[in-house]
């Protein structure tokens, strides 16, 4: 099912409150106003779950309560296996109710706080739940509900991470959502024989260095990095996919997205 091509659009990642957020109303109200400017410039919103194992409330949760628009194509939520099979049905269930049909699954991160779905739960013979049974099970119980895409990630052992690939696909993934990309990456070019919609993520914070444990070396804090330029990079490099916005500034940057994607761009603007 791909009612909306993925790959036309902007996404760019939101993170809902902290279920231990202090101000509870104000956080509130930047997640709504983000939501809105993002869905009113025609990008797609892409929400989080529990990033970095941080409990963090559900978009299923905030986006009914704040009565914000659910526009077709325009909202992605992310799903991990950090979830109870209660909580993770609820979830669902109340996805396909607003209407979003674009989910992302992913592994995900958990702390002692979150448990993870046990393989029985979800009608798997398997260790552990990871992304592949997860997609079984959505596509089992809500069947052509949803579209799903997965991570890759270019910085592990390929032959191992391809594999993963061709499970995830076998299990009924439509999409594919890159880790952080700088400039170009010709690991990616292992993704097109797939067949499928790329989404390349564009690392949008100057702390370049933060991106240390993903791609596996340390990157000194000084590296100069202009984010802009990288997403500039990534435009020409990969016309045909996707860009996936993480870590937007949204005082600073959002602001030049609208005319920088009226731009025309060749690969000679690309970085290097």
């Amino acid at each position: 099912m791909r009612s909306h091509n993925v790959e036309d659009r902007l996404h760019v990642e939101i993170q809902t409150p902290k279920q231990n957020s202090v101000n509870l109303e104000a956080d509130l109200e930047k997640f709504a106003e983000k939501y809105l400017a993002v869905v009113n410039a025609g990008y797609a919103a892409c929400i989080t779950d529990n990033p970095m194992g941080l409990l963090s409330f559900q978009a299923t949760e905030i986006i009914p309560e704040l009565d914000l628009p659910v526009r077709p194509g325009q909202l992605m939520i992310h799903l991990n296996t950090f979830h109870t099979k209660a909580a993770l049905d609820e979830i669902l269930d109340a996805a396909a109710e607003m209407g979003c049909r674009q989910l992302l699954v992913v592994s995900g991160d958990g702390n002692e706080r979150l448990t993870r779905l046990a393989p029985e739960a979800v009608g798997s013979t398997a260790l552990t739940v990871t992304s592949v049974e997860l997609l079984a099970y959505i596509h089992s119980a809500y069947p052509g509900a949803f579209e799903c895409g997965v991570a890759f990630n270019p910085y592990e052992p390929q032959t191992h991470e391809l594999e993963k690939m061709r499970k995830k696909l076998e299990a009924g993934a439509g999409f594919i959502c890159t880790q952080p990309i700088i400039g170009r990456d010709e690991r990616l070019e292992a993704l097109r024989p797939f067949g499928v919609p790329v989404i390349i993520d564009a690392w949008m914070s100057k702390k370049l260095h933060l991106l240390s444990e993903c791609v596996g070396y340390t990157i000194p804090e000084d590296t100069p990095y202009d984010p802009m330029a990288n997403l500039a990079a990534l435009r020409s490099n990969y016309p045909e996919w996707g860009l996936y916005l993480a870590l937007l500034g949204y005082k600073t940057q959002f602001p030049l997205l609208n005319d920088f994607m009226r731009q025309p761009f060749s690969v000679a603007d690309s970085l290097k």
